[in-house]
Formats: structure tokens, sequence, C-alpha cells
């Protein structure tokens, strides 16, 4: 009980301090601020809610497993353009939908019906012109992922990795979970001054060099 306690006084003030400095900073130094961003799990999310963006993506609040999200990048066009059709299964407790051949987890939505609307509503945002593509080694992912990964047809991509993969320029090592198969959640506090894990890959400079 004592550490429940101790814990949430820590994020009330993580969360004080992350407001008042770290987003507001950020807010004034981006420049690029009509950018489309996919993701393949909720820490893009995260990132434009800090930098209180409108999300001009269907890639909020749901995550991919690695391999679709690869295959759903290499063919965005297509997969935007097909239905998004519910997935009958008791597996999880969350809607699940399917475009063609992938899968998307909507474990932030109520109903499949709410996840389809927000989904089409925010594809017709879409700034085809203005892309970045963000990916998190996690959920499946592995070297071969990396390497197609790599591959895709955009400048502006990164993946998080919990280790250096030197060889792969668009990974980006963030340090602290080395000792875990894969890369944990991105957007838990580093410290009491507000930093997340993902702020140690400055997204910021990121967005503005815009190339």
């Amino acid at each position: 009980m004592l550490r429940k306690k101790i814990s949430e006084i820590y994020i009330k003030i993580a969360s004080f301090n992350r407001k008042k400095f770290i987003n507001r900073k950020n807010r004034k130094i981006l420049k690029n601020n009509e950018f489309t961003l996919i993701s393949s799990n909720c820490t893009g999310a995260f990132i434009q809610n800090d930098l209180n963006l409108k999300f001009l993506t269907p890639t909020i609040n749901l995550f991919f497993f690695a391999n679709d999200f690869v295959k759903f990048a290499e063919n965005l066009n297509f997969y935007l353009n097909e239905n998004l059709e519910v997935v009958s299964t008791d597996k999880y407790k969350y809607p699940v939908g399917r475009i063609k051949d992938i899968e998307i987890h909507f474990m932030h939505y109520k109903s499949f019906e709410e996840a389809k609307e927000q989904w089409e509503n925010r594809t017709k945002r879409i700034n085809f012109d203005n892309i970045f593509i963000m990916m998190t080694y996690r959920d499946g992912c592995n070297e071969e992922t990396i390497k197609r990964f790599e591959k895709l047809p955009y400048k502006n991509k990164v993946l998080f990795t919990n280790r250096e993969f030197k060889q792969y320029p668009s990974t980006f090592y963030i340090k602290g979970f080395e000792n875990q198969e894969c890369v944990g959640h991105l957007y838990k506090y580093e410290n009491i001054l507000g930093k997340k894990y993902y702020d140690n890959f400055n997204y910021v400079k990121w967005f503005n060099n815009k190339k």
C-alpha cells in the first residue's frame, strides 16, 4: 500500500514537471506541426499528445505485431484504401480489426465500431507529403523485421531498439531495456523530472528536419 502511494506521488510530480518544462519547451521548438506519424504502437500517440497536435494519422491507441506493421508500411496506400473488418475472437479483451492479411489491435477502444470510426476519420487527415514512420522493437520484432524496415521507401523512419544495431541506420538504441527481450514501454517516466524513455530520441529535431 505504501509503495503504491509513493508511486502515485512520483508520477504526479513527474507529470507536473513534464507539462511545465519539457512539453512547453518542445511545443515552442516544433516548427513542422502538420506531419503524419505512422506508429506501430502508442508511443506515437503519446508524443503527439505531448506536442498538443491534432492526430493526422489512424495509428492512435492501438498496436500492430511487428511483421504486420512493416507489411502495412510497405504498402501503405493499398491497406489504407481497403476496408477494416472485425476479427471475431475471444482471445483478447479489446476489439481487433483486420485489413486483408494484417491485424490491428485496438486495445484502448471499447468497441470495434468506435475503433473503425476513428480509423476511417483519421485516415482522411493523412498528409502524404509529410510522413514519418516510427516502430519499436517488440511484439515479435526480430532482425529480419529490422532488415525489412530498413528497406521501407521513407526517408523519415526510426526503429527503437534495446541494443545497438549499427549496421542499420534507421535504428535508435534506447538504454534501459538491455536485460529484456524487447523494448519496454517508452512512455514511462525515466526520472522524477518528467523525462520519459522516448525523450532519449530527439523527436522534435527529427520532425523539424523533414527531408
